[in-house]
């Protein structure tokens, strides 16, 4: 039952004031289709019989599947301390950190939090996270239109197509010029991407791994967006951090990724999160919270947010972000996971689902007419095959098998092409069975 504050009277006062003739019509704008359904409960059940109906719909949703799908989102093995720590009441119910002295706990979190996420991308400021992987990829934008006073976006199409539509929506009423380069084969083109770099680009945006899993070295593309006074963008994996060459080493401006992969279940959709990171000439473009350490004047160490330039502390029109959230729980759990996992733990993590996206990429390029698309590829791989992927994809889901993200949803043209994913999760035997289902269809 929900908590309602409001009575009947408070709420058609509230209604009269701003001019809306019911609740309902608050959601309007909304399509039908897309709101929140009623349960339809009988009236009268118990508690114990309302829990037992919803349990029997619950089970409706088909959470006992091999799951080889990613393409963005990963299935993660997660500590069971996680669990256990991120539960306890004083993370749950923690306020977000307006009051420094009365969060000191939460802060000093934070501050961690930031210094894992700035080692891991290789950039030596981070933020105290975003919303998600999508809305980084924004706020890293407009970071650069701020910085340069420049309008013109260069994104290669292998950068994650949810982000790409995120992008169009979030600008939409922005006088911005986003230029998309196509892909290659699943590659970037990088003589296309260098070329449509010029003196009035902002910022140039790449992926690695790319949507289509090919690991790439963007070292001279980001020079040459240096050379035009450019901004580099690169969205990242973050697992993969760990044995791949990083933002920083290829000379990356702003780093960014979707935390999911570290320590938060794959939900139905969420809660995700946001990371972030950026050299330092971009530091005070960086939106939401940033934790820093100092001492007081006893020589005590005290964390406290620092550059803040939020519309709470500053007029609004000089504020660099809205962003009102800074997802300190999800933040907080990907730190007990990078923490409980370690360097070592991360990097085995890491190089096991490598190793197994390469042994199911070798027996499914044993299968007749399909063909692996991209080398060199991490965890994750596109193959091509002879039959569209959703009549595979249909046809494994009988045996519990999600074979993949079918690619052909997003890029016109590639009907065929399937995206297979592996985790540390991923079984030798899983792999066998899904390559001869696969084989089976064919």
């Amino acid at each position: 039952m929900p908590f309602i504050p409001h009575t009947p009277e408070e709420q058609r006062d509230m209604l009269a004031a701003i001019g809306a003739p019911s609740i309902e019509a608050l959601f309007e704008d909304i399509p039908a289709a897309f709101r929140a359904q009623e349960l339809r409960l009988p009236n009268g059940l118990s508690e114990m019989e309302v829990r037992q109906k919803l349990d029997r719909t619950a089970t409706k949703n088909h959470t006992d599947l091999t799951s080889f799908l990613g393409a963005g989102f990963y299935d993660h093995d997660i500590p069971s301390a996680v669990d256990a720590l991120c539960s306890r009441g004083e993370f749950y119910t923690a306020y977000t950190p307006y009051q420094a002295e009365a969060s000191q706990g939460m802060l000093q979190a934070i501050f961690e939090y930031q210094t894992a996420m700035a080692r891991l991308l290789d950039l030596p400021y981070a933020n105290a996270s975003l919303y998600d992987g999508g809305t980084a990829l924004y706020e890293a934008i407009m970071m650069a239109v701020r910085h340069t006073k420049k309008t013109r976006i260069v994104i290669c199409e292998s950068v994650n197509p949810i982000y790409r539509v995120m992008l169009d929506s979030y600008t939409t009423n922005l006088q911005l010029d986003l230029v998309t380069v196509p892909h290659q084969d699943c590659h970037t083109d990088m003589d296309a991407l260098m070329a449509a770099i010029n003196d009035d680009t902002a910022a140039v945006i790449v992926q690695n791994p790319n949507f289509f899993g090919t690991v790439e070295d963007f070292g001279a593309l980001f020079a040459t967006a240096r050379s035009h006074k450019a901004v580099s963008i690169i969205s990242t994996y973050p697992v993969l951090q760990t044995i791949l060459k990083t933002p920083g080493q290829m000379g990356a401006d702003i780093a960014v990724a979707e935390g999911q992969s570290l320590g938060l279940p794959l939900s139905f959709g969420g809660p995700y999160l946001g990371i972030m990171a950026c050299s330092k000439q971009l530091i005070r473009q960086m939106p939401g919270r940033i934790v820093g350490r100092t001492t007081d004047k006893t020589g005590k160490t005290g964390y406290v947010l620092t550059l803040q330039a939020r519309e709470q502390h500053i007029r609004r029109e000089k504020a660099t972000s809205n962003i009102c959230s800074n997802q300190a729980l999800c933040a907080l759990r990907s730190l007990m996971y990078v923490s409980l996992l370690g360097p070592t733990g991360l990097k085995k993590t890491a190089q096991l689902g490598v190793e197994l996206a390469h042994y199911a990429a070798n027996r499914f390029e044993r299968l007749p007419g399909v063909h692996v698309v991209n080398q060199p590829f991490g965890n994750e791989f596109t193959v091509k095959l002879p039959v569209r992927a959703y009549e595979i994809i249909d046809a494994l889901l009988d045996k519990k098998f999600v074979a993949g993200f079918p690619l052909g949803r997003y890029y016109q043209g590639m009907d065929n092409h399937l995206l297979v994913a592996c985790t540390e999760k991923t079984t030798p035997q899983s792999v066998g069975i899904l390559a001869e289902l696969i084989g089976g269809v064919l």
